[in-house]
């Protein structure tokens, strides 16, 4: 039953603080909305919350993003515990994900591979 609660309240965070970051909210210039909350893990009595970022910009772009995250997480704290209904407003900590570069980054490849494939029927048929 603890696990469901940790679940949920992850998500919780991560709609929000993605919603923070999409609206502008924070002001560190570090901070893009290009920046996406992957998951949110919770301490089992949620009293931390690992918060996974990632962007297809930069591994340069991610990491100052991640630090600004880091640098503004006591507004982002604030905020949260004016808008959830929680004893204890967790304590963030930002991690960089490079989930999302990664797979754009394997798109591209494979639209790459198709593209030549692609070229190599047409120069075959003629």
């Amino acid at each position: 039953m603890a696990g469901y609660r940790t679940e949920r309240v992850g998500r919780l965070l991560q709609e929000r603080i993605g919603a923070l970051i999409v609206e502008g909210k924070i002001k560190d210039p570090r901070v893009d909305t290009f920046l996406s909350i992957t998951r949110v893990s919770m301490s089992r009595d949620l009293v931390y919350g690992d918060v996974y970022v990632s962007s297809y910009k930069s591994a340069e772009g991610l990491a100052k993003g991640v630090a600004g995250l880091q640098n503004a997480a006591g507004f982002i704290q604030a905020r949260l515990a004016e808008q959830l209904r929680m004893r204890h407003t967790p304590h963030l900590r930002f991690h960089a994900d490079p989930g999302i570069r990664e797979e754009f980054e394997l798109i591209q490849k494979i639209e790459g591979l198709m593209g030549n494939e692609d070229q190599r029927r047409s120069a075959a048929d003629q």
